[in-house]
């Protein structure tokens, strides 16, 4: 089985590092691609480069940093760099990816990307409640009981995995982990004014991301709970099946 690694938060992030650690117990090292932007790209939904050339830079025998998107990273991986590959996994992202987030995300758009090629993937994020840090070596532990459990289920055409850890205590045991499908609820929004001049204003974005509303039993209400929120999430329901 061969597979390919990609992120938002950078090639040099923990959670890519600890993301591949997971695998290890899984996939044999010589099986495995990372493919990841140079800095940092949270935030950036399903941006591609496409009216410009881009560097990629190698960084070991099948690590390479690219100058561009998750999304980027996937379809250079997967056309260049790392073909024929059985999985895409994201992650593991700082910060939470619930509900709504899935259409700002970077790091699930690695994975929407994927799907879309008909290739599974999973994309895991990692909740972190008022800015506490966190514990990497849990969230590895985590993940890879994760990544054991749904690399062996097969996937509908168009499909992919959203995966959502909870923040707990260091030292906490594997938590419940509970299939659930996406909140709809909207991150609540506002906007400081952070200047003003004389024909306009600057604002900044603040996030209130603990205060957002939870449908219940959705992967929001699940992870802020303590238990881990797996949702497979499908592309457009119809004609997925048609390889035209």
């Amino acid at each position: 089985m061969r597979v390919l690694l990609t992120n938002d938060d950078g090639i040099d992030a923990a959670g890519l590092a600890n993301l591949k650690l997971a695998l290890q117990p899984l996939i044999p090292e010589e099986q495995c691609w990372i493919v990841a932007p140079y800095q940092q790209f949270s935030g950036c939904s399903h941006q591609v480069t496409t009216g410009r050339p881009f560097r990629v830079e190698a960084r070991g025998e099948r690590a390479f940093a690219v100058e561009g998107s998750p999304a980027d990273c996937v379809r250079v991986g997967l056309y260049k760099l790392a073909p024929a590959v059985d999985w895409v996994l994201s992650g593991i992202n700082e910060g939470g990816n619930l509900g709504s987030d899935v259409y700002l995300s970077g790091t699930v758009a690695a994975v929407r990307e994927a799907a879309m090629r008909r290739i599974p993937a999973i994309a895991i994020s990692q909740y972190r409640a008022g800015g506490k840090p966190i514990d990497w070596e849990q969230a590895r532990r985590w993940t890879g009981k994760i990544l054991a459990e749904l690399m062996e289920q097969p996937l509908p055409t168009g499909a992919f995995w959203n995966v959502n850890l909870p923040h707990l205590p260091s030292g906490s045991p594997l938590p419940e982990r509970v299939y659930c499908p996406l909140c709809t609820q909207p991150l609540p929004l506002d906007y400081a004014v952070e200047a003003e001049g004389n024909e306009s204003l600057w604002f900044r974005y603040q996030a209130r991301y603990a205060d957002r509303v939870r449908d219940p039993q959705t992967d929001t209400d699940v992870c802020f709970s303590g238990r881990i929120a797996i949702t497979q999430v499908q592309l457009a329901a119809k004609s997925m099946d048609n390889k035209g």
